[in-house]
């Protein structure tokens, strides 16, 4: 499994075979009723059972590697530091560790060290990105009321 430390963009030959895989399992994965299936490894010929859900995450994987998205899986409880967490967000580490001392964000204390969830920094980003984006249509509404931007 990748970790945050080695995320690279899929290339272009990865990017093809993505996309002709993905587009023949979205057809299988829609004609599938139960909650596991059968796949066989030709290579092999071994046959092992996928549980619906791992398959129609497959299919998402493929998705966003056919669009040249990098691609990384990281269980929701990971923990992360405080380094990787300010890398994440785009921001320093001491102004990280000032948004988690102002209780912006949750995390715990291992000895003297701080750990973060990983799906705490995301649900921060996120939410970080759209107070911006409400900012700048604030902005933008203002320069318009005033006549200084034109739509």
């Amino acid at each position: 499994m990748e970790t945050l430390d080695k995320i690279n963009r899929p290339s272009k030959e990865e990017q093809k075979v993505a996309m002709e895989s993905y587009d023949s399992l979205s057809a299988i994965i829609e004609q599938l009723n139960r909650s596991s299936t059968e796949i066989e490894i030709e290579e092999t010929k071994e046959k092992i059972v996928v549980p619906l859900r791992a398959l129609k995450l497959f299919g998402s994987i493929l998705k966003a590697m056919s669009e040249g998205q990098p691609i990384s899986i990281v269980p929701l409880a990971t923990e992360v530091t405080t380094q990787k967490a300010a890398e994440i967000l785009g921001c320093s580490r001491p102004h990280l560790v000032k948004l988690l001392e102002e209780g912006e964000i949750q995390f715990t204390k291992v000895g003297k060290h701080r750990r973060i969830l990983f799906d705490d920094v995301i649900k921060y980003k996120m939410q970080m990105k759209a107070t911006q984006k409400k900012h700048l249509i604030d902005m933008m509404n203002f320069d318009e009321d005033l006549g200084i931007y034109d739509s």
